[in-house]
């Protein structure tokens, strides 16, 4: 069997409610998560033993048990995945530790293959359930598209097709500066500081559900993220330039996730080179930007 390529999307969230801390130590959250036209590439080459190697070409990617690519491979086979092994080979785009998803988009990727090059033993619904064991953003990647995401992330709700058409194809600017924000370190934080940045479940749920019932409303008035309040009180840049570019620009900013990777919604009269070349003044001439759509 040849090759897969597979892509590995980034995703953003669109909206992101924290609502508590689980008994478990996990947090519940309420988020719809978009993934994009941007990101990683996974090349699966199939060998004739049952064993799986795993190399990256971005030196900040461990290749070791740590990796999300090798918890999935190792995932897929203890959970009765049958098959050949595969040398797994990652071409990484999305930036780490950007709370764009590439880990858990890459770990998707994986089952995906695998699955694909064992003759598919597992359904829809077995991969996403393999998934939620790895991350709580992986069952969205294997959806691969819109969703709402509950619980800690694993439980998945597809967007209607009228809703989903309201997002494909908007246009977004990803910036990230050269620091990233530890995931862990946010929900801790968030957890000390409980409850002052959580947001009631009864209360995430309207906000999300008055959007979803109005038709005219614009996605620019879907945009939440209370993940914000303890990375922006820590690094600052982060508000300082998402308020300059949201007065200078008129754009719709967020952060993704726990950051530290943000994006602003663009329009047709946006000057994209304008707002790249002010992300670059206050993040410097190596921070990231990207042009991506969502799906």
């Amino acid at each position: 069997m040849p090759t897969l390529r597979l892509f590995a999307p980034a995703k953003i969230n669109l909206f992101l409610a924290i609502t508590g801390r689980r008994p478990d130590g996990f947090h519940d959250l309420i988020s719809v998560g978009a993934p994009l036209d941007f990101g990683d590439e996974l090349h699966v080459e199939p060998r004739p033993d049952e064993l799986y190697s795993f190399s990256c070409d971005s030196s900040e990617v461990p290749t070791d048990d740590s990796n999300l690519v090798v918890k999935a491979a190792r995932l897929f086979r203890e959970s009765g995945g049958t098959g050949p092994g595969a040398n797994l080979r990652l071409i990484k785009r999305t930036p780490v530790g950007a709370g764009l998803g590439g880990g858990s988009s890459d770990a998707a990727a994986v089952l995906l293959g695998l699955n694909e090059l064992s003759d598919r033993p597992f359904d829809e619904a077995k991969l996403i359930e393999l998934a939620a064991r790895l991350g709580s953003d992986c069952p969205l990647f294997i959806e691969g598209k819109p969703c709402v995401m509950r619980g800690r992330g694993e439980r998945i709700q597809t967007l209607g097709t009228d809703l989903a058409a309201r997002l494909k194809g908007r246009r977004v600017l990803l910036f990230k500066p050269s620091f990233g924000i530890s995931t862990v370190w946010a929900y801790r934080a968030m957890a000390a500081a409980a409850p002052a940045h959580y947001l009631p479940t009864e209360q995430a749920e309207a906000r999300l559900e008055n959007w979803q019932n109005d038709p005219s409303a614009p996605l620019e008035n879907l945009l939440f993220n209370n993940m914000e309040g303890v990375a922006f009180a820590k690094f600052v840049a982060l508000p300082t330039l998402l308020e300059k570019l949201h007065r200078r620009f008129g754009v719709a900013v967020r952060m993704s996730g726990s950051g530290s990777a943000c994006f602003a919604l663009l329009r047709e009269q946006d000057p994209v080179a304008e707002i790249v070349a002010c992300i670059r003044e206050a993040f410097g001439p190596t921070a990231f930007v990207a042009e991506a759509q969502i799906r």
